[in-house]
């Protein structure tokens, strides 16, 4: 990823660290942005660190699926088990409302619910399957990788058309 981020920004400075320990002095910043991350992350630590590296009044946002998504995910018709495991690793909007303020931010992170529908090829959907390009296919069984993948070969259509549900959290640092 490092170097995928460099080859798209020559001559900016990358460090590669854990979230949870970071190499930077407190209040070094005025903004910080986690993608699709917080799910992976001891977030009680994390959003810690965050908030000792975020100067006062800087803002933390986060992007992350809304747990609605998880119900209409489109690997979820061949891969079942998926909703239930990505339903306990990703957090609600009541999980965030309470970790970010025991983690030092102000009391109200503010929230917003985005949607949006995406299409994406029968080739790129299966080169996708067979790269397990997300992490919640190295929590599922191998037979259910095998059955689902079997299932997606013989039933995907040319297109495969979805939708995406986010949630948005910004939290100002106290």
């Amino acid at each position: 990823m490092l170097e995928v981020a460099r080859s798209r920004a020559p001559g900016v400075r990358f460090k590669q660290a854990s979230a949870e320990s970071l190499p930077f002095k407190d209040g070094w910043f005025e903004r910080a942005t986690m993608w699709l991350v917080v799910h992976l992350l001891d977030r009680p630590r994390a959003f810690a660190e965050l908030r000792r590296v975020l100067a006062p009044g800087g803002r933390l946002a986060i992007a992350s699926f809304d747990p609605s998504y998880f119900g209409v995910f489109w690997l979820r018709a061949f891969f079942p088990s998926m909703e239930e495991i990505d339903r306990a690793r990703f957090p609600t909007r009541e999980d965030l409302e309470a970790e970010l303020p025991a983690a030092g931010f102000e009391a109200r992170p503010s929230f917003t619910r985005l949607s949006q529908q995406a299409t994406i090829s029968r080739e790129r959907a299966l080169e996708r399957i067979r790269g397990r390009h997300i992490a919640t296919f190295d929590l599922i069984s191998d037979e259910e990788y095998e059955t689902g993948l079997a299932r997606a070969e013989r039933e995907l259509q040319v297109d495969v058309e979805y939708r995406q549900e986010w949630l948005i959290a910004v939290a100002k640092a106290g």
